[in-house]
């Protein structure tokens, strides 16, 4: 995981290297079939746990199955609630990001209660009208759900370059701090 230098006036949060073993290691054993998965950026850790599916019935349909993983996802929230603040308000505190949890049950994913972070943009005309054009047409609400909407839609579509570039951007850390032989 890496992180750019703080702009002048924000402190950046402590290295998160270690989370994902460490919250790995702070989970309670039994809470999910799998190893969580742990995404970490500088302002939130979110922890996605896979639950398992309920056992239905060879002639259950889709939206019976849809709607008992919603089920098992609401009552693993419910009584997991004190435990997961406690493990959160623990990570919070280690390593300064807000954290959320997110549940995947069969075809089924829910994040709960997550981080929605302002991010300031100058954009000029043309790209303002690129979002005025997706709320005029009701793909979104507003110029910020269009933004979102773009970013989210880049990121669909240059996955593996975007993997590319932050492992170059770690190899590039890594040599930073060997630096020069000056010997």
């Amino acid at each position: 995981m890496r992180f750019r230098s703080a702009p002048p006036g924000r402190v950046e949060p402590p290295s998160a290297e270690d989370a994902p073993a460490w919250v790995t290691g702070s989970i309670p054993d039994g809470w999910f079939t799998e190893r969580p998965e742990i995404v970490i950026d500088r302002d939130e850790i979110i922890i996605w746990g896979r639950v398992a599916a309920p056992e239905l019935g060879a002639d259950a349909t889709d939206a019976d199955r849809a709607a008992a993983h919603a089920g098992r996802i609401n009552q693993f929230r419910e009584d997991t609630r004190e435990a997961r603040m406690r493990v959160a308000r623990q990570i919070e505190h280690r390593y300064q990001r807000k954290v959320a949890w997110g549940i995947r049950c069969g075809d089924t994913n829910e994040l709960f209660t997550h981080l929605a972070a302002p991010v300031m943009t100058r954009l000029r005309q043309p790209e303002r009208q690129i979002l005025d054009t997706l709320v005029d047409a009701g793909v979104a609400r507003s110029r910020s759900e269009a933004l979102a909407w773009c970013v989210k839609l880049v990121g669909q579509h240059t996955d593996q370059w975007l993997t590319d570039l932050r492992q170059a951007m770690t190899k590039v850390d890594e040599l930073r701090k060997q630096g020069p032989d000056t010997v």
